[in-house]
């Protein structure tokens, strides 16, 4: 089988297949395009380049060939190496080398290459199917031009109305004028209806999303404080807030999901903190504390440095 073969099968995978010895092709994805002079559609394709200063064996295409005629590493080097052989004792008697499927080699007077890469073949795969092709210009008729044009040419001549007494039915003009009022209202009335109809599928759409969205949610008891009247002792040395057998609760979160819930309380302990599961609140959701303390003033210390560090939705619940 051809050299050429195999460099073409491996072009479809990489972006650079190198021949020992010899060079290397590449190539370089390009999206699609349209020529405005001929009209015609390109579609993504990879251009293909030569490179004869990429010499050294990387073992892709020698690698390739004996996996594919499963013959030995080193026979499949000595099979490039003929191939290159008789390429560049072409390239010295005629000038010109036919690589089929890539291209055409083709030396200049000072001893360079010149590559002119195929254009039958795309060697993107995800263009496969996909062809060029040529489409004739749309030409648009305004017809405002067309109307103004028989304007011009037809002149307009607006007669008096004659109005004969017999048969003449008056009538009929005010059923006219009421069917056309009442079709304009029922005209009115369907776009509202269809109006009101987008706008409660837009909300009921809404619903659904933010439903699907929402995993994790943090309540706070937003009903109004009632502030006691505090009776303080001048012989007592505790604080007002520090009432028998109250603990403070800094709140991480509420979830509606119970492995939720035990998954935020993994996370917290690994960061350091002593989490737990507190219970269920009023709304069903299972609650997860950061810390819990008995002495108020800790509570409020350790819940600012955790809306500083962690998350500012943090917040205090104090029970007995």
């Amino acid at each position: 089988m051809a050299l050429e073969h195999y460099i073409s099968d491996l072009l479809y995978r990489y972006n650079c297949v190198v021949v020992p010895g010899f060079g290397a092709f590449l190539t370089q994805k390009t999206s699609a395009k349209i020529n405005p002079d001929t009209n015609t559609f390109y579609a993504p394709t990879k251009l293909l380049a030569f490179n004869g200063q990429l010499t050294s064996n990387d073992g892709l295409l020698a690698s390739y060939i004996s996996e594919a005629d499963k013959i030995s590493f080193e026979t499949a080097l000595t099979y490039i190496e003929e191939h290159v052989k008789n390429w560049n004792r072409i390239l010295g008697n005629e000038g010109s080398l036919v690589i089929k499927k890539i291209g055409v080699l083709n030396k200049n007077n000072e001893g360079s290459l010149l590559f002119q890469p195929a254009s039958e073949i795309n060697y993107l795969t995800s263009s496969f199917g996909l062809s060029n092709f040529s489409s004739l210009p749309i030409t648009r008729e305004i017809l405002k031009e067309e109307v103004e044009e028989l304007e011009e040419s037809i002149p307009l001549v607006i007669s008096t109305e004659r109005r004969e007494n017999k048969g003449f039915r008056p009538y009929l003009k005010y059923a006219a004028v009421l069917f056309l009022a009442f079709s304009t209202g029922l005209t009115a009335y369907k776009v509202f209806e269809k109006q009101r109809t987008n706008e409660q599928v837009a909300r009921a759409n809404a619903r659904e999303y933010v439903d699907k969205q929402i995993q994790e949610a943090t309540f706070f008891d937003l009903s109004p404080l009632e502030l006691p009247t505090v009776t303080v002792d001048a012989t007592s040395t505790k604080l007002p807030s520090e009432k028998d057998g109250e603990m403070h609760h800094i709140i991480a979160g509420a979830f509606r999901i119970k492995a939720n819930a035990d998954r935020k309380i993994k996370e917290l302990k690994a960061k350091g903190y002593n989490s737990t599961y507190y219970g269920t609140n009023a709304y069903g959701l299972h609650v997860v504390t950061y810390e819990s303390f008995s002495n108020a003033t800790e509570a409020l210390n350790a819940l600012k440095e955790i809306k500083r560090a962690q998350s500012k939705d943090a917040w205090l619940l104090s029970k007995k």
